[in-house]
């Protein structure tokens, strides 16, 4: 991932262009509504709220914030995971005529300097991925930066690429916000929603690095994610879901299994116990 600490000058772009800031739900409008309802947009954002069904009460939730806040909703029939619920709340960008498709996790805000500078940055560098810096609730670094190891399947902050220096890896971006031109995702054909959830971006920055874009860390921007609220945990609690852990080992081998040569993939599998050690 390239760190980019000024955007520079803009580059011609599409003037008065539309970005899609696409935000999924999975039974969580009480965080949507305390995140996203309290953050102030720059002009040329429209949100969209999709809603993986989880009951009939917070499909109607979703609603109701939608037509509150002037967001639009997708109300899905099914629970798509997160790639697929970004994919159906992105499937309005060509609708609408948006070039940027931007995504922000429930859990997460971004101020609207923030935003811009991610929108700007996507509009600007159609071959780009663009990642703000993400700090947890507390103030700790969330992300920076990250990196896939190719030997065995782990993965660590950019920080730590001094201490693990000489190892095989690829960067990725997380979902959790990012930005990217409609052109590029409509290259990349949106999230793979096999994946279900989890690895879903490390699959897409692998697709988007093989065609050529960039992985680009915009030192300047900041957003808070408080992962805590959708893993229901309290402070200080690391432990998470038992779906967390299912997904994030599985999606593992899946990865492996679209990405490696043979000999990769059984030096995964031969890891198998121990990565997934570390995870849990």
């Amino acid at each position: 991932m390239t760190a980019v600490g000024d955007p520079g000058p803009a580059a011609p772009g599409r003037p008065g262009g539309l970005a899609l800031l696409v935000v999924v739900s999975y039974g969580s409008a009480a965080l949507v509504e305390a995140n996203l309802g309290a953050m102030t947009l720059p002009g040329g954002v429209e949100v969209v709220v999709v809603d993986c069904f989880s009951t009939p009460r917070e499909r109607t939730a979703v609603a109701r914030l939608a037509a509150r806040h002037g967001w639009r909703a997708v109300l899905l029939e099914d629970n798509r995971g997160f790639g697929g619920g970004v994919n159906a709340g992105a499937a309005l960008a060509a609708e609408l005529g948006a070039d940027v498709i931007a995504t922000l996790n429930p859990d997460a805000t971004i101020d609207a300097e923030a935003l811009t500078l991610l929108v700007t940055h996507a509009r600007t560098h159609p071959g780009a991925i663009a990642s703000p810096r993400i700090v947890g609730s507390a103030g700790e670094v969330w992300f920076a930066g990250a990196d896939l190891y190719l030997d065995d399947g782990s993965t660590a902050g950019a920080r730590r690429r001094d201490d693990l220096a000489g190892r095989p890896r690829r960067p990725w971006a997380t979902g959790a916000c990012l930005a990217l031109s409609a052109d590029l995702w409509d290259r990349l054909g949106g999230f793979d929603e096999r994946y279900f959830l989890y690895w879903e971006d490390i699959d897409l920055s692998h697709r988007a690095l093989d065609l050529g874009a960039t992985l680009d860390l915009l030192e300047a921007a900041n957003a808070v994610h408080d992962e805590g609220q959708t893993h229901g945990r309290q402070a200080g609690d690391r432990a998470k879901t038992p779906l967390y852990y299912r997904y994030n080992i599985r999606n593992r081998l899946l990865y492996a299994a679209l990405h490696l040569d043979d000999v990769g993939q059984r030096r995964w599998l031969r890891s198998a116990p121990r990565v997934p050690n570390g995870v849990l």
